[in-house]
């Protein structure tokens, strides 16, 4: 069975994978192999557990908005998700696209808490969503389980921040970069 529930601001629809579809044991199973939890205390899987639910997205359907409050992370199992940005004078450019094995928004974890660009799915894409609330409550807990979501979330922003480094010395043409 498959319910349908509105996401960023309302503005597209995520397919929400009931448990009729995917059981606990098969999104247990996809958190703990996802590369972001690698080498995670398995004591955590638990609360991890609680605070996710399977999604699934059509081809071109928007997952993030820009300026919208950021409520949910994201785990990509399969597919790849466009990461877009709003250029005057440009339109919408696609600046990274990232696929399985990869996290999609931090925004969630530091103030202002919006998404600070937006994203849609390139093919049809399957992902474990994680409300955040539960995880930043936990984290506040369990400090060590937020030093550890912490340093795994600073991973992804060091690894953007790399591939656009690269993105603008290609565009600028930097001789010896």
């Amino acid at each position: 069975m498959v319910r349908y529930q509105q996401s960023s601001g309302g503005r597209s629809l995520i397919n929400v994978i009931t448990e009729q579809c995917y059981n606990m044991d098969t999104v247990e199973e996809i958190i703990r192999n996802h590369p972001f939890w690698k080498g995670i205390n398995p004591r955590y899987f638990y609360i991890l557990r609680q605070c996710a639910t399977y999604v699934r997205w059509g081809v071109g359907q928007n997952i993030l908005t820009a300026g919208i409050d950021a409520k949910h992370f994201y785990l990509i199992h399969q597919g790849r998700v466009a990461l877009e940005a709003f250029v005057p004078g440009k339109g919408t450019i696609t600046f990274q696209t990232i696929g399985p094995g990869e996290a999609l928004g931090w925004s969630w974890l530091f103030p202002p808490y919006c998404w600070h660009f937006s994203a849609r799915s390139v093919d049809v894409t399957e992902a474990v969503c994680f409300g955040a609330r539960g995880l930043l409550d936990y984290a506040q807990e369990n400090h060590d389980f937020g030093y550890e979501l912490a340093m795994r979330v600073g991973q992804i922003l060091l690894q953007r921040l790399q591939a656009t480094r690269l993105q603008l010395i290609d565009f600028y043409n930097v001789p010896g970069e």
